[in-house]
């Protein structure tokens, strides 16, 4: 999608903008610096079960509010990349700014403000929350925070989304579901390097314990060996250990490891292009029993699996 506000009347600027902003991220406010003097272009794509989009403009200043998100079944991160300038970011008690060479992570499942006083150029990556936590685990530590793109993962991360944009014309629909798979792989590796996203309650040798059994199970869901023994042995803690610590949770260990699956096996069904058959995505991840992976489905998202498969190839024949 291509979009340019040099045909709007400076009256329907402000509106205009915020409406496309809305469409390709989700519900917010706009706020043109100088809207009489504004202009904006933004580029959008579809990778799969990601969007990435390049947008540059003026400054402004954009709202999340509560009755943006108050009717939304699914949440999603924005992962922000500014390359002109600096970008500030408030939300809850947390305000920071991030310039180029980092990005910036945006929780949608909360209100925020978020602006620039200058023109600037950003890449956005709007990925599903879901996806995040299926591989680091609670995701409310994630927002506000601004990492580090210029070593390691993270430059790896920013080069393969300067990559993907620059090749997007050239690359067709499966092949952009696969990148989005490798920068969604790569962010979170990106993210998981960096110590403040550990949990904010791991101070206790109990948490830490619970923390350490989460990330193996979140690293080892394709293992079709992964039961709660092969956990607790890998942690070197006893499975009686193990299974009180869920416990004072409010999980079990096998209602954690069918969730996260679930999870994975989800975002392979929005897949358009992925050819493989609903029955061989759920033995990937660990489902061997048809009739129960497809009634657990249901329970998680209500709607089978094949729903699912049958409306995301719906929407990339209509672009919905």
């Amino acid at each position: 999608m291509e979009f340019s506000t040099a045909n709007c009347s400076a009256t329907d600027k402000n509106r205009i903008w915020a409406q496309t902003l809305s469409e390709t991220y989700f519900p917010l406010s706009a706020e043109c610096h100088n809207v009489s003097e504004f202009e904006g272009t933004l580029s959008s794509w579809s990778l799969g079960i990601l969007g990435l989009s390049q947008m540059e403009c003026d400054g402004v200043l954009y709202h999340r509010k509560r009755s943006h998100f108050a009717n939304e079944k699914d949440s999603s991160l924005l992962i922000t990349i500014p390359h002109k300038g600096d970008v500030h970011f408030k939300q809850a008690s947390r305000d920071t700014r991030c310039g180029p060479g980092g990005f910036l992570v945006e929780r949608g499942d909360m209100p925020y403000e978020f602006w620039h006083g200058k023109r600037n150029k950003l890449w956005v990556l709007k990925v599903p929350t879901a996806s995040v936590r299926s591989r680091l685990g609670a995701t409310d530590r994630l927002g506000s925070l601004t990492f580090d793109g210029t070593t390691g993962v993270g430059a790896y991360f920013m080069g393969a989304v300067r990559n993907t944009i620059e090749c997007i014309d050239e690359i067709n629909s499966a092949g952009r579901d696969m990148a989005g798979q490798h920068l969604l792989e790569l962010l979170c590796l990106s993210m998981r390097s960096d110590d403040r996203i550990l949990d904010s309650h791991s101070s206790t040798i109990r948490a830490a314990h619970l923390q350490r059994a989460e990330q193996f199970i979140r690293d080892n869901l394709a293992n079709p060996n992964l039961n709660s023994q092969l956990v607790a042995e890998s942690c070197g803690i006893s499975l009686r250990y193990l299974q009180q610590l869920f416990a004072e949770n409010d999980h079990s260990i096998v209602g954690y490891i069918r969730d996260k699956r679930l999870t994975r096996c989800d975002e392979a069904l929005k897949i358009a292009n992925d050819t493989s058959t609903v029955a061989q995505i759920a033995h990937k991840w660990g489902f061997y029993d048809h009739a129960q992976f497809c009634k657990h489905y249901r329970k998680r998202f209500g709607c089978t699996p094949t729903d699912t498969r049958r409306q995301s190839r719906s929407d990339a024949i209509t672009g919905g």
